[in-house]
């Protein structure tokens, strides 16, 4: 339907990206987005007969602009970013997935993530920002690390969940007794010794990000 508006588009000479009804046109200027936002907007309405939705319409920007979850950022060399409603989508999804209150053992709980994870990163994985990703795998680990925390529950089971993954006595004795929130707990060096990297690797987690 919207094929006679790329025609129209490029016979003008604009660059644009257009997916179904949802279109963005790059212009270098202000001024003339607002010109060719009116332009556009009349052609649609009175050559096409269709509505242009308002709400969703603006002069703008690209890193203030979403288009199929992506943003652009600016500087020097533009680059393809994830848009923070998507990051915020993602992470409202992870922290789902890794609720202390599941019920569900390490293996469960990763296996699940890595179905969500494998879709997402085939889509969002097409980002230009790898240290976004990057990120987003530390903070998904430091999740993980935190159920664990919260399911050995006390002290005592503590510190014996940490002695037998290789932590010295005396550390495992202070982290066991001194981190109550499991969120301040999966920082501490004991518990990265007690559950690397390596362990989700071997338990299945997919990786965002692999340098």
């Amino acid at each position: 339907m919207l094929d006679e508006l790329d025609q129209q588009l490029e016979h003008r000479g604009h660059a644009f990206v257009r997916y179904a009804d949802d279109c963005n046109i790059y212009v270098r200027s202000e001024k003339a987005g607002q010109r060719v936002m009116k332009s556009v907007s009349d052609f649609i309405t009175r050559r096409l007969k269709l509505k242009v939705n308002e709400s969703q319409s603006a002069v703008d920007r690209p890193s203030r602009r979403k288009f199929l979850s992506f943003t652009i950022a600016e500087g020097e060399k533009p680059q393809r970013r994830i848009a923070p409603k998507a990051l915020q989508r993602f992470r409202e999804k992870v922290r789902e997935l890794t609720r202390r209150t599941r019920g569900v053992d390490a293996r469960r709980m990763v296996s699940d993530l890595t179905v969500y994870l494998r879709g997402w990163v085939g889509y969002f994985g097409f980002c230009q920002t790898p240290w976004e990703l990057r990120d987003l795998d530390g903070w998904i680990r430091r999740r993980l690390r935190a159920v664990a925390w919260k399911h050995w529950k006390r002290g005592p089971t503590r510190c014996r969940q940490l002695m037998r993954r290789g932590v010295p006595r005396t550390e495992a004795v202070h982290a066991a007794w001194w981190y109550h929130s499991p969120w301040h707990a999966s920082r501490t060096k004991a518990i990265h010794v007690a559950l690397p990297n390596a362990l989700w690797d071997r338990l299945g987690w997919l990786r965002l990000y692999t340098p």
